[in-house]
């Protein structure tokens, strides 16, 4: 890989860290009832509101992330994930898609790529705006787990899942 590519990797990667990190909540008894509450997600038509969903993870952190299945005047097939709040001091390492039928996993650096080549898979865009997961039309109606894969500098993990079908 080039010098060019590799500026062009890291400063995505610190763009995205940062942007992930923007917007927690201070820790007081007023956003620790705000952060329990119960979200759902969104699984709805195009037009409706997105809604979020927080099943149980790992641990004691909160995870909340957003699965946006609303159509999109786009060509392929797609979803859209956004990580709300992810606990302090860890960062999303890996995304899977876990089904009968298939297992991909990627990666955050393999999500950057995509989002630059347009690759099946998950997807993160250069500036961090954007993300998802593209599949091919095969894959319409697989229901499977959206799995989320957060790690911290010590190595500890946590995980966040979701079962979906694919629209």
């Amino acid at each position: 890989m080039t010098k060019h590519k590799y500026i062009y990797l890291i400063t995505t990667l610190l763009v995205l860290l940062l942007a992930s990190a923007c917007g927690n909540p201070a820790k007081n008894a007023a956003s620790d009832t705000a952060a329990t509450a119960s979200p759902e997600t969104v699984e709805g038509n195009a037009g409706e509101a997105p809604v979020t969903d927080t099943p149980a993870v790992e641990s004691d952190e909160q995870i909340l992330i957003v699965i946006d299945q609303t159509e999109k005047p786009i060509e392929g097939n797609s979803f859209d994930f956004f990580v709300k709040q992810r606990p302090e001091g860890f960062a999303l390492a890996e995304m899977q898609w876990v089904s009968k039928e298939n297992l991909i996993i990627n990666s955050v650096q393999e999500a950057i790529e995509h989002g630059g080549n347009g690759e099946d898979g998950f997807y993160i865009s250069g500036d961090g705006q954007f993300s998802g997961f593209f599949y091919p039309d095969a894959m319409k109606g697989e229901v499977g787990q959206v799995v989320f894969l957060f790690k911290n500098e010590q190595g500890k993990e946590l995980t966040w899942k979701k079962e979906i079908t694919l629209k």
